[in-house]
């Protein structure tokens, strides 16, 4: 099996798949804008060949690469970033050269366009925030007039959080018309919930091989534009409301052979058209790893592997994994460099080294959303992980109680 894995090198985690997918048989080949000296031993093991190209945007030389590896192995069989950000490049490289594992580029648009997800929630029976494709203020002021402000807009096609705000007011709508960037966007009604994810991977037959959960306490959104604390936790167990409608989403979708990561609502009041206080509604669906350090986030928490899951689907179609180890909350808290903190960092990894499973440096593409300084720990109980999350971020109001 030839596998083309998309920039093999960033985040610098995903390493892992190539690994494991080597330990699996298969013969992993990668192209990046990398050099080759900057990858580690580790992934320069697992890669038969690494085809440097000067931008992944640069489609011709990414159309030479594939010839390239096409005319020294064979017929690929898999292209494959696990990256939200290259979902369209690997489509459209699957298309090109008929590979028939995976999304090809006519297929990507219902997992990629915010508006086209609506009616595949709708077919899956899971309710959604009414939305509206922006085209002009003047049929904007008529959804406003039947949702009420506050409402959100954000790119159709955009990356999670990305250039995406809330608008109060009708200065704000006007504000944000007057400079609305040239591409397609879509407004929603404001929905009061936290964030709770199903993640996992699916298989040919379209059966959960894995699923694990993170809830966000704080708006992601907020993070992005306000620059309230970043963090967030995988939950110990999947909630089984969460599992029920992210198997139904899975299936709307037909999803197959791939990481997933999809996003509810957990309403904090009653919505209208929506639901009660308590119950989930859809968010967005993302049809690859959770972003960041979530996917060793997930490790820690479960005691599990899913980068070997992911590999095992690839080469097997199953997974062969055995878990052995405790289940526990794994929290993520990110530190802002231009932020002061009650507690140093040297202080806090004194105090919780126990509990601690990594510490160290976001890069710089991820930091606005998610912090500069990464502190990742488990705990047995919610209290422990709130006092932690305190700690981290004292003196910010947007942190938990810790009699939770």
């Amino acid at each position: 099996m030839n596998f083309v894995f998309i920039s093999p090198n960033f985040p610098s985690s995903y390493e892992h798949f190539c690994i494991d997918l080597r330990e699996n048989g298969v013969n992993v080949l990668g192209i990046g804008d990398a050099p080759y000296d900057s990858l580690t031993d580790s992934l320069k093991a697992a890669l038969t060949e690494y085809y440097r190209v000067d931008s992944l945007k640069n489609y011709d030389q990414m159309i030479r690469a594939m010839g390239h590896f096409t005319a020294s192995y064979g017929k690929i069989d898999w292209v494959e970033s696990n990256n939200e950000y290259w979902m369209e490049l690997d489509a459209a490289l699957r298309t090109d050269f008929n590979i028939q594992s995976g999304l090809k580029s006519d297929q990507i648009m219902r997992f990629r366009s915010k508006s086209t997800m609506k009616k595949y929630y709708k077919k899956a029976g899971v309710p959604t925030a009414r939305c509206l494709l922006v085209t002009d203020i003047e049929s904007a002021e008529a959804f406003i007039g039947e949702v009420g402000y506050p409402v959100i807009v954000k790119p159709d096609r955009g990356v999670g959080s990305e250039a995406t705000w809330r608008l109060e007011n009708d200065e704000d709508l006007r504000e944000f018309f007057h400079a609305l960037p040239e591409i397609p966007y879509v407004m929603e009604e404001y929905i009061s919930g936290i964030v709770e994810t199903y993640d996992g991977v699916i298989n040919s037959k379209g059966e959960v091989l894995f699923a694990a959960s993170h809830i966000s306490p704080n708006s992601i959104m907020d993070m992005v534009n306000e620059g309230i604390p970043c963090y967030y936790y995988v939950n110990k167990q999947v909630a089984p409301d969460i599992e029920k409608a992210g198997k139904k989403v899975l299936k709307a979708f037909d999803v197959r052979c791939r990481f997933f990561h999809l996003e509810f609502f957990r309403l904090t009041k009653d919505i209208p058209g929506i639901g009660k206080k308590g119950t989930v509604a859809g968010l967005e669906v993302n049809m690859r790893p959770a972003g960041g350090f979530t996917t060793d986030m997930i490790n820690f928490s479960q005691s599990s592997d899913v980068f070997r899951i992911w590999a095992d689907m690839i080469a097997f179609d199953e997974s062969r994994h055995t878990f052995s180890g405790p289940q526990r909350y794994c929290v993520y808290c990110g530190r802002r460099d231009e932020n002061s903190y009650t507690i140093p960092d040297e202080e806090l990894i004194a105090d919780y080294k126990d509990a601690l499973s990594l510490t160290t440096r976001m890069p710089d593409a991820l930091s606005g959303v998610m912090g500069n300084r990464v502190f990742i720990g488990c705990f047995d109980t919610l209290k422990e992980m709130n006092t932690f999350v305190r700690d981290s971020f004292s003196p910010s109001p947007y942190v938990p109680e810790t009699e939770s």
